[in-house]
């Protein structure tokens, strides 16, 4: 009797590994095909833009996005005085270039996130 309870035990144990391994091995191959980029728009005054003006720029970006398919996504945004730094997953830079075209944004720069470090990192 114990030997079937450890056979079992051992593969649950396998079993549950085998799934984790599978989910790790999607989040890999995302992660993979899909890059981050972070974008540089100059916009002279863009800390002053209203409300109303941010969600119409919102809602433009989000129709182009939304034509373009799902190998480009957006995260998010900072607003700063006459700056705009966005954070896009994208496939590749071209795919970047082409939303900011299509949508009529500027892309002054767009840099490929390589790594991420916050405070945590220093506890590593």
């Amino acid at each position: 009797m114990k030997t079937i309870k450890v056979i079992l035990i051992l593969a649950l144990i396998t079993t549950n590994y085998a799934i984790g391994q599978e989910k790790q091995d999607q989040v890999i191959t995302k992660n993979n095909t899909m890059k981050t980029y972070v974008i540089e728009r100059i916009i002279p005054g863009a800390g002053d833009l209203t409300t109303e003006q941010l969600k119409g720029i919102s809602q433009t970006s989000c129709t182009v996005l939304k034509e373009m398919g799902p190998k480009i996504e957006w995260k998010h945004s900072y607003v700063t005085g006459d700056k705009v730094y966005c954070v896009y997953n994208a496939e590749n830079k071209e795919l970047v270039e082409e939303h900011a075209r299509k949508g009529n944004f500027p892309a002054n720069s767009i840099s490929e996130v390589k790594t991420m470090i916050s405070p945590e990192t220093a506890e590593l």
